[in-house]
């Protein structure tokens, strides 16, 4: 007499999601805030955060962990029939934004790895759009804002309403809400509060003088208004001038990208058992390919302003296994 209550429920439940094939984004109310936790996600899932967040500029790594908070709580357990994972894919979704990003031989929705990168991509795609409708006078309001209300309800109601459509604002609402706890997670870590155990002068200066124009640290961009980690060093330099590796290693990337313009990334091995890497960014000019093997101070590039840039600098990471550091103590340089 007890449990019969309880199995009816249950059973109604049940049909209800596989008629419906479960909650969609925006009608999922999500865990309660106060039963979440940054304590549910795996500090190995950080670097992750941070390169699916490189994609763009609107997107942070912080906010893909709010979002899959309020998604799932970070759990890969779901009533739902039709959304796996902890950032809730459809099958549909998935064929679009899912890869086999943790290269272990499936491209999966319950593979955490793939499920933030898959993300990462989904929401960069929408704040492109937004980002094109609002240059063009079509929708306004903050990218960020737009861009959840575009993942929950769709661009063309975005482009339709003008601005955050009724609709979208309560998961907008929850899922900036979980936004602090998760800031201090991807941002800092004891590494990059010391500058790195092993960074007094690891590296040459990447141009021959080291005018800092933009710091390493929490801005607002100039060219979108966004307000997050601003992920390396802005040195000044003229249009052309030389742009040298700072460390031997390995070119693991050359190309084009959308928001650092032309872009080189080094791998430079290990250091203390960690990986470490450095970019060059907003290049007029490359002088490397991919694959090749580069001496400190041998050049890489010339000086430009490709990509989201306001004028001729270099904008310069260090990553440590994956993490952003504070370049400046890496190069001897006191902050």
């Amino acid at each position: 007499m007890i449990v019969a209550p309880s199995l009816v429920a249950l059973i109604g439940v049940s049909g209800y999601l596989a008629v419906t094939g479960g909650l969609s984004p925006d009608q999922s109310e999500g865990p309660d805030p106060a039963q979440t936790s940054v304590a549910n996600v795996d500090a190995s899932y950080v670097p992750w955060l941070r390169k699916a967040a490189d994609a763009c500029t609107v997107v942070t790594p912080s906010l893909l962990a709010a979002q899959i908070d309020q998604l799932s709580g970070w759990s890969n357990d779901s009533a739902s029939l039709s959304q796996q994972g902890i950032a809730s894919f459809t099958d549909a979704q998935w064929r679009t934004w899912g890869r086999d990003d943790n290269a272990n031989g499936r491209s999966s929705p319950r593979d955490t790895e793939d499920a933030i990168m898959a993300l990462g991509r989904q929401d960069c795609s929408l704040a492109e759009k937004v980002t094109d409708l609002r240059t063009e006078g079509i929708v306004s309001g903050d990218l960020v804002d737009l861009t959840l209300a575009a993942y929950t309800v769709g661009t063309d109601t975005v482009k339709r309403t003008g601005r955050v459509p009724a609709d979208a604002r309560t998961f907008l609402k929850r899922v900036k809400a979980r936004l602090p706890r998760y800031e201090a997670l991807v941002r800092r870590t004891p590494d990059q509060n010391s500058g790195g155990q092993n960074a007094s002068a690891v590296l040459t200066p990447p141009v021959g003088t080291l005018t800092v124009t933009s710091s390493f640290g929490s801005r607002t961009h100039p060219l979108t208004g966004v307000t997050k980690l601003h992920t390396g060093v802005d040195f000044g330099a003229p249009q052309g001038a030389q742009v040298a590796a700072a460390r031997d290693g390995r070119i693991e990337f050359a190309g084009t990208t959308t928001a650092y313009g032309i872009r080189v990334v080094i791998d430079h091995g290990t250091i203390g058992g960690k990986r470490l890497q450095t970019t060059y960014s907003h290049l007029s000019a490359l002088q490397v390919t991919a694959g090749q093997t580069v001496t400190a101070g041998s050049p890489v590039g010339l000086v430009g302003s490709t990509g989201l840039s306001t004028g001729p600098h270099l904008h310069f990471e260090v990553l440590l296994d994956g993490q952003y550091m504070d370049p400046l103590p890496w190069l001897g340089t006191a902050q």
